[in-house]
């Protein structure tokens, strides 16, 4: 008599098909079914163990519908990189947007665990933005009752990282090295293959429930033993000077300058390195925290890895074809909240503040159902229309569908959306346009309307800064049932 073959959980995967992603991809399919998610999922063909679906994270309805019957549910995202033509953001208010969609779609589609992959937090108050971005997210996702585990990380060693391809390009291309006193900071690295059985062994694995997992390799050593020690792999002799001082706006120009990288990546990852990012005892696990790859050995398998994918990409092109350019928009700003309200009373006040604080050049009208139209004073036709979307919005999210206006190309973008979102746990908020066209000349749009916002979203913050430090409630009477939309 036949058995029934045991269904097997399914793993829903973010970034599959990036640096991380892929290769745990490969690690996870021989237990779990996988939900592969990526920006270009339909590009690719699913298989019997890997179905692939294409998820847009900056949308609440793509991620709840790129988790659906998910079990686990793994996280690799952060948003140092622009992300759309024109970006009018800090990643770490961007990366508030992602995990909080994340963590309400899991949620809402019963997930039972999220691992997250996140960097070492040191046991310090002043953290740089990256590591106060990281130790954020990884709260957002714990927020709604899905159990987190988070797995975190210092220095990854591998070929298309962020931090080890910058110290590679640092030793390779500088004939001397000027080393401020930031290079003396500990650091712990951990080879990519350490980081992949780390996640592997905490994916399903209820002993971690609810655990933040340090994770290292077995050298800990100084920034410059470090590149000391990467030089020697390279076959160089690292020249070097100390100089006494921390330096570290100016080392981010410089590391910017010769591994040519972007200032959005290089810039926060720089900052961080004023902290020891060593593996804490209080967050050790047996059999995950301990990586087994000597320093030396990762970066030489990282170098091989990139020298025979450099190869490879002379003698076959493998990557997908690109997407054409479009002119779209993505613009986040945080703001406080006056206490006792939340987004969406944020939301209602500032369509009255805009008429209110810009008179006499703009007014606004408000129906019933919340629906918005902006309009220079004396024109007939708004310069946008933005409809309120009821369904999709709560007390903590406001959402409004940009659906018209002199001001917005609407022909070739259903999606262009503004929201205003509460962060969890605090009583601040973002406000955020997304997938936005503007129907301005690029030239004329990126010169006047979208500066003209940026002063708009200050002049806002402004505006609340002074209520909450005057403790005064506005004088806007919102109808009680409006509140609970």
């Amino acid at each position: 008599m036949q058995t029934e073959q045991k269904k097997r959980p399914v793993v829903a995967l973010t970034g599959a098909s990036g640096y991380i992603g892929s290769h745990l991809l490969d690690k996870l399919k021989e237990r779990f079914d996988i939900i592969a998610l990526s920006r270009s999922g339909d590009k690719r063909e699913n298989t019997e163990q890997v179905t692939w679906r294409s998820c847009d994270l900056f949308s609440q309805i793509d991620t709840e519908k790129g988790l659906q019957g998910a079990d686990i549910a793994v996280y690799l995202v952060h948003s140092m990189s622009p992300s759309a033509k024109l970006t009018q953001a800090r990643f770490e208010d961007m990366d508030v947007i992602l995990a909080d969609n994340f963590a309400q779609a899991a949620k809402k589609n019963g997930v039972k665990q999220i691992v997250y992959l996140s960097g070492i937090i040191p046991p310090e108050e002043k953290l740089s933005r990256h590591l106060r971005s990281r130790l954020e997210v990884e709260k957002i996702l714990g927020s709604y009752g899905v159990p987190v585990t988070t797995v975190r990380a210092g220095l990854i060693v591998g070929p298309k990282g962020s931090s080890f391809p910058i110290a590679e390009k640092l030793v390779k291309r500088l004939p001397v090295m000027v080393l401020p006193s930031w290079t003396k900071t500990k650091t712990h690295p951990i080879a990519l293959a350490d980081v992949l059985t780390a996640l592997q062994k905490s994916v399903g694995n209820k002993d971690v429930t609810d655990k933040a997992i340090d994770v290292g390799g077995p050298d800990v050593m100084t920034y410059k033993e470090m590149l000391e020690h990467l030089a020697g792999v390279m076959g160089k002799k690292l020249r070097s000077f100390n100089v006494p001082f921390p330096t570290v706006k100016l080392s981010r120009l410089w590391v910017k300058l010769v591994s040519g990288m972007p200032k959005e990546t290089v810039y926060p990852l720089i900052e961080s390195l004023s902290h020891p990012m060593v593996a804490q005892p209080s967050h050790y696990v047996e059999g995950i925290s301990n990586g087994q790859i000597s320093f030396d050995e990762a970066a030489k398998s990282a170098m091989e890895e990139e020298k025979q994918s450099k190869n490879s990409k002379h003698s076959k092109k493998t990557s997908l074809p690109s997407q054409p350019s479009r002119q779209d928009v993505r613009s986040v700003q945080r703001m406080p909240l006056p206490s006792g309200k939340d987004a969406g009373w944020a939301a209602k006040h500032y369509m009255s503040w805009v008429s209110d604080s810009l008179h006499p050049f703009v007014r606004t009208e408000v129906d019933e159902q919340l629906n918005c139209k902006i309009y220079l004073t004396f024109t007939k036709q708004p310069l946008l229309i933005l409809s309120y979307a009821k369904e999709r919005s709560t007390g903590h999210r406001a959402l409004y569908y940009i659906t018209g206006g002199l001001f917005a190309n609407v022909k070739e973008s259903q999606r262009g959306r503004i929201e205003f979102r509460q962060i969890p746990g605090k009583q601040e908020m973002v406000v955020a346009i997304h997938e936005y066209l503007p129907s301005l000349p690029w030239f004329v749009y990126k010169y006047t309307q979208a500066p003209i916002h940026m002063l708009v979203m200050f002049l806002y913050r402004k505006h609340l800064e002074r209520l909450i430090s005057h403790k005064q409630q506005p004088g806007l009477q919102i109808p009680q049932s409006a509140a609970q939309h």
